[in-house]
């Protein structure tokens, strides 16, 4: 990897309410060169302009948005994609797939891989999310190491720092994310210490939040993908199956407001979905949460239900929206005994070895 680079336009900053907290070069910040003399006189006949030359070669690829639990991952692959193709969670370890998300330019196609916060597992499922991130990372072109600009470089970071030396063909470019939470003085000791963890092909500070700096991140991105035509078809956002972008929007309602323990203790099956017959208005969806014990199941129905049919109603808002359709949405909660520590169980929910 070549030497660190803080890749920072400094009138992007200003138009996010902060100044830039570093100023460094990134490709072609060095403008261009000085322009050409007069050439001779054009004989008749001649064209005056420049002859038309081939254009820059199309580029399309994979990058792999990565880091610690709760970097904001998700949140950046959307804002960067233009649309909600991944749930986000205060909460960590939300995201259990591996997600991509399509950015289409004329110039490239980037394919964004969200994928789980890498840590040290606890459970079956944690063993198996890890080993998703690590054969993610094996195979993409470039990887985006994230790293929040208001959190000190802590152990998690550190760790899939390490982790990164096992894939060191790999371009690998670190990301600074939540920009808009702290003051610019905190970006720039962030950039001085994510800097100080390796060696890393660029480095970006970005908020997916008010927009700052994400075209920026995305050209860096581009500019390490392979030249090669498109990879998805135009307009295509995410090859995620709706079935599954469904479940997933139910497990995010679900997620809110709930205890600390639960959040992790929560998977959602869609077991049927379709247009209703006779009623090509309206989709009709059974979806079943599952929890791993009587406990859980009691806080996701709430007194009286309460707070299920409320969790139908945020998540039916969000459906209604990806599907361009009316929805009925029907809920029920089920234990699955210590899912997450269960082979059998994992695979039924639809996490494979």
């Amino acid at each position: 990897m070549r030497e660190n680079q803080v890749v920072n336009d400094p009138s992007r900053a200003r138009s996010a309410g902060a100044d830039a907290p570093l100023s460094a070069s990134g490709p072609g910040a060095d403008g261009p060169g000085p322009a050409p003399g007069p050439g001779p006189t054009p004989g008749p006949g001649a064209t005056t302009g420049p002859s038309p030359g081939p254009g820059p070669a199309f580029r399309a690829g994979f990058a792999c948005l990565a880091g610690r639990p709760n970097v904001g991952k998700s949140t950046l692959t959307n804002a960067l994609v233009g649309a909600k193709v991944a749930i986000t969670s205060d909460r960590p370890q939300t995201t259990r797939r591996v997600i991509r998300g399509i950015v289409h330019r004329p110039d490239a196609q980037l394919i964004l891989v969200d994928t789980p916060g890498l840590h040290k597992p606890r459970t079956l499922l944690g063993e198996r999310l890890d080993s998703l991130v690590r054969s993610t990372l094996a195979e993409v072109d470039v990887i985006g190491f994230c790293v929040p600009a208001g959190d000190p470089i802590g152990a998690g970071d550190r760790f899939f720092a390490r982790e990164l030396e096992n894939v060191r063909k790999t371009p690998v470019v670190v990301v600074v994310t939540k920009c808009d939470q702290v003051p610019p003085e905190r970006v720039a000791e962030q950039l001085v210490a994510v800097t100080e963890l390796g060696n890393w092909a660029d480095v970006v500070p970005v908020s997916a939040v008010t927009g700052f700096q994400l075209d920026v991140l995305a050209d860096v991105l581009v500019a390490h993908l392979p030249e090669g035509p498109p990879l998805y078809p135009d307009g295509e956002l995410t090859d995620e199956p709706e079935q599954i972008m469904v479940a997933e929007l139910i497990r995010e309602a679900a997620l809110e407001g709930v205890r600390d323990e639960l959040p992790h203790s929560i998977a959602v099956v869609v077991e049927e979905m379709g247009p209703r017959p006779g009623r090509e208005d309206l989709v009709d969806v059974h979806a079943e949460l599952y929890v791993e014990r009587p406990s859980q199941k009691a806080i996701v129905i709430g007194t009286g239900g309460a707070r299920l049919k409320e969790v139908g109603s945020r998540a039916r808002r969000q459906i209604e929206a990806l599907l361009g359709s009316k929805v009925y949405l029907d809920l029920h909660v089920k234990i699955a005994k210590d899912w997450q520590r269960n082979p059998k169980q994992l695979r039924r929910l639809g996490f494979y070895d």
